[in-house]
């Protein structure tokens, strides 16, 4: 094995990249399931604007028109999830998971048209000679304008949901759905618009998949990002700067897999592809354990449907 071969520079700056779709998926998700509500179809809205935002810059040969197609498309995926869960009262994990499948079938549909195209080039932001900073210029001075408004997004959450009165309204429908409607909060139409941000948040994550990180289309490309996504926030209890610091940490261990078997550490694929349905396994549990909810500190009306009296 020649572990000469790895850049810890390279490393570091590509772990940044590896770890912005699913930062952006896990911060829309955050959103949502700090109003109470459970979104599994978080994998279908992303492959979603995966390929509505490839085929929309593919077609303007404009990226960032696709970014915002995704985001519409995300949007409208969720929206759907919402009607079904808030207005019609179905269960959350099965039409979350509905979603999903959805979502795949959607996309390898609309995608066939666009495989062995490439997108319209996405140009990375010039920050003068702080791009030529050894060492810390190529690590973080030298990518595309989504990486650092998926940063910009994480702050703007966090400052949101803490300094804000629509944040604190999102977060006690979250934590006590009746006594926020008692209070005469409307708790639907919170949640239905945080389900919305979700959705966009997703749809922008995978058209920077499509766009950006793996410019091109193929179908699946997700490849368990949102499952990934969904366990982020738990494992960040729910907190936006947790979401940021374990995107990153998964970020960096995909990049080093792939790294180390370049360098002639052989590390079966399998393990990497079946994690995030094993990790999905594990929120599950952790979400129907009672302890563990307390413990991780999460919302309190997570995944309990609201009926509104009278």
């Amino acid at each position: 094995m020649d572990f000469s071969s790895i850049n810890p520079v390279v490393l570091m700056a590509a772990l940044m990249v590896a770890a912005t779709p699913i930062l952006l998926a896990a911060i829309g998700e955050l959103v949502v399931e700090k109003a109470g509500v459970l979104n599994l179809g978080v994998e279908g809205m992303m492959i979603t604007g995966a390929v509505v935002g490839f085929a929309v810059a593919v077609t303007t040969r404009n990226p960032y028109l696709g970014m915002l197609a995704a985001m519409g498309g995300g949007a409208a995926m969720s929206l759907v999830f919402g009607i079904l869960t808030q207005l019609l009262k179905a269960n959350q994990v099965a039409s979350g998971l509905a979603l999903t499948l959805f979502g795949l079938g959607f996309s390898a549909l609309v995608g066939q048209g666009y495989v062995g195209i490439s997108p319209p080039r996405t140009a990375k932001l010039n920050f003068g000679f702080l791009s030529d900073l050894p060492v810390i210029g190529p690590i973080l001075f030298r990518h595309d304008p989504m990486v650092y408004a998926s940063i910009a997004i994480v702050a703007g959450v966090w400052y949101w949901l803490n300094y804000t009165r629509g944040g604190r309204i999102l977060r006690a429908v979250g934590e006590n759905h009746d006594a926020a409607h008692a209070l005469g909060y409307r708790v639907l139409r919170v949640r239905m618009l945080a389900i919305m941000f979700g959705g966009a948040c997703a749809g922008m994550g995978g058209a920077y998949l499509s766009l950006i990180r793996v410019p091109q289309w193929t179908e699946g490309m997700t490849a368990g990002a949102g499952w990934i996504a969904l366990a982020l926030v738990v494992f960040a209890s729910w907190r936006p700067w947790r979401a940021l610091l374990g995107a990153y940490l998964f970020g960096g261990i995909v990049v080093l897999q792939l790294n180390l078997q370049a360098a002639g550490f052989r590390i079966p694929v399998e393990y990497l592809a079946m994690s995030p349905y094993l990790i999905t396994i594990l929120v599950l549990v952790i979400m129907s354990s009672g302890r563990a909810r307390k413990s991780l500190a999460a919302p309190g009306s997570l995944t309990k449907p609201f009926h509104a009296a009278g």
